[in-house]
């Protein structure tokens, strides 16, 4: 995996003394879709640190000034290389949200799969309420492809039926990200 520097942040691979960083966001995750990372404790953070860190396809969104993990991003890995398509998603610590980091860290992401590993189509599924995320793809350039309605249950009600949330599809093609001039070159390192 490639480091991507970018004006404020380093996106590099998950490694040894990350836990605390991820716990801090995955002990109470905001978003129903994170639900199900939700850690326990530390140790529990050590260990989904260690498997991070063999997933190409999770990347760790860190402050260049202090290397505090701040979030994580997905994309790219294990995707049908037939067709060059792949999802892409994002988690941040909301301490750290409104300040333009997961817009600068998602930009580099797209940018990075585009161009370095040649996909054709980047996809992102969305749930309608969560309004932030919605207006990340938005900001990214996506385009809105269609809403799953009751496509996906994350929580249970007080009787314990599945609660069923509206999934939206968001998506752009390379040669659209193109068009909107992608991302300004950030350094990129081995």
């Amino acid at each position: 995996m490639l480091i991507i520097e970018t004006e404020r942040l380093i996106l590099r691979p998950f490694r040894e003394g990350d836990a605390a960083d991820l716990f801090a966001y995955l002990r109470a995750p905001t978003a129903p879709c994170f639900l199900s990372l939700k850690l326990a404790d530390l140790a529990e953070a050590e260990i989904e640190v260690g498997k991070r860190a063999l997933d190409e396809g999770r990347v760790a969104i860190c402050l260049k000034g202090t290397g505090q993990v701040i979030g994580d991003l997905f994309g790219g890995a294990g995707e049908d290389e037939e067709d060059e398509t792949a999802s892409v998603g994002w988690n941040l610590n909301p301490r750290f949200g409104g300040q333009g980091y997961a817009f600068e860290a998602a930009r580099a992401l797209l940018d990075h799969l585009f161009r370095a590993k040649g996909f054709r189509r980047l996809y992102a599924y969305v749930e309608d309420h969560n309004k932030p995320s919605r207006r990340l793809c938005e900001k990214l350039g996506m385009r809105l492809e269609g809403v799953f309605v009751e496509f996906v249950s994350f929580t249970k009600d007080a009787a314990g039926n599945p609660i069923y949330e509206n999934t939206m599809q968001y998506a752009i093609l390379r040669r659209e990200w193109e068009t909107l001039g992608g991302c300004p070159r950030d350094q990129v390192r081995s």
